[in-house]
């Protein structure tokens, strides 16, 4: 005791200070050699097991009619009547709606009287140019005998020509009043329009008594669209974009209902939209609504099936470690690094995975059914520090797949 005396610090703050600090070196030390703590341990055990796996690309889509049309009005008025109304089931060819007449009648009427006075015309002058040929016909003769000066010869000869060619300009007029007559026609009956095809009335964005300005662009009366077939217009990211093609099944489910429907993949569109810096691809899917349970505008959740495997050695996706190659080297799968329990540790192993999915990933080599992995608990995964020593000489590190 005198000799501990001796070499403790003579003032009370300088002693309590020294056993604080040996204090916290003995607690450090209890907890580096596997002292009793309520810190979660740094991962779990899980085993390799047998089952189904999916591996699959999610998305949002829309659903839309396959076959719709706007229809709309080829010549300007108003719009006089309306036959139909949304929700109404139409035929092709059937009287959809009615533009005001009046106008286009009248030029019809107008072209026709066109027409027939220029016939009238025409009449007349053929007549006039028989008569000028038969002059012609005789100052020839005439002529001959000396009877006539060459000069009244060659006068009824131009009478002549001059009659020929009124004739043809006539008949030229003719034909221009025709072809404005076929387009008077042709104007009159687009003030009745019809539906170019069968289906449901969807929607109407005219009212009647609404005047149509046809000048620039068809106006649309009304929407036309087949609801017994819908198309799934889904839009994937560019970084899943090369998993999806053609043939590929595919399943979906609506907002507020948990009936899956299932289809296969129609189309890959390859040009992209940028939403928001963003770059998509549309993938569409065509699926049957003879039940009429689809609606046009339904958002949908896309599950695109990359492939299945059927009874596959499956561990949890979070136990992966590091990608360790790209699986071009002429074997199965792609390999990864996991970490299995060693003595009181855990050592690392290479395995080679399939399909994988976020909660289960295929083990195609390197693990058998019921083996043991390590999953690393939170969003940590471990590495080794020298081989082994319990899982307090495991160090946490962030995912790498």
């Amino acid at each position: 005791m005198p000799l501990l005396r001796r070499y403790l610090p003579k003032t009370r703050n300088r002693r309590l200070a020294l056993v604080a600090v040996v204090a916290l070196v003995g607690a450090g030390a209890w907890w580096w050699l596997g002292g009793e703590s309520d810190e979660q341990p740094l991962y779990t055990v899980a085993h390799a097991t047998r089952g189904n796996l999916e591996e699959t690309v999610s998305a949002q889509g829309t659903l839309e009619p396959k076959e719709f049309v706007k229809v709309g009005a080829q010549v300007s008025g108003q719009l006089q009547k309306l036959h139909v109304d949304v929700g109404d089931t139409v035929s092709p060819s059937q009287l959809v709606a009615e533009i005001d007449p009046r106008v286009y009648e009248s030029r019809l009427q107008e072209s026709e009287a066109q027409v027939k006075s220029l016939r009238a015309q025409l009449t007349e002058q053929k007549a006039q140019a028989d008569l000028a040929r038969q002059q012609h016909g005789r100052n020839a003769q005439l002529v001959e005998a000396q009877a006539i000066s060459r000069d009244a010869f060659d006068t009824s000869a131009a009478a002549l020509k001059a009659a020929e060619a009124r004739t043809v300009s006539i008949g030229a007029q003719i034909e221009q009043s025709e072809s404005t007559l076929k387009e008077a026609q042709t104007n009159l009956s687009y003030t009745k329009i019809y539906a170019p095809i069968g289906g449901t009335v969807i929607s109407q964005t005219a009212r009647e008594g609404q005047t149509l300005n046809a000048n620039q662009t068809a106006p649309t009366v009304v929407e036309v669209a087949n609801l017994d077939v819908m198309t799934v217009r889904a839009q994937v990211a560019e970084a899943d974009v090369g998993k999806v093609m053609a043939g590929m099944p595919v399943q979906f489910t609506t907002l507020g209902s948990e009936k899956p429907w299932k289809t296969d993949v129609k189309q890959v569109i390859p040009s992209p939209e940028i939403v928001n810096d963003v770059v998509l691809y549309n993938v569409l899917a065509d699926i049957d609504n003879t039940e009429r349970k689809l609606m046009s505008g339904m958002s949908t959740q896309m599950s695109f099936i990359v492939g299945k495997a059927d009874n596959a050695i499956l561990i949890p996706s979070n136990a992966l470690g590091k990608k360790l190659g790209d699986g071009d080297d002429g074997k199965k799968g792609v390999p990864y690094q996991v970490f299995v329990p060693a003595g009181n540790g855990v050592e690392a192993k290479t395995v080679r995975i399939g399909l994988m999915n976020r909660s289960m990933a295929e083990v195609v080599e390197g693990l058998k059914d019921g083996d043991a992995v390590a999953v690393p608990t939170g969003i940590a995964s471990l590495e080794t520090t020298g081989g082994g020593g319990g899982n307090r000489r495991a160090r946490a590190m962030g995912p790498r797949l």
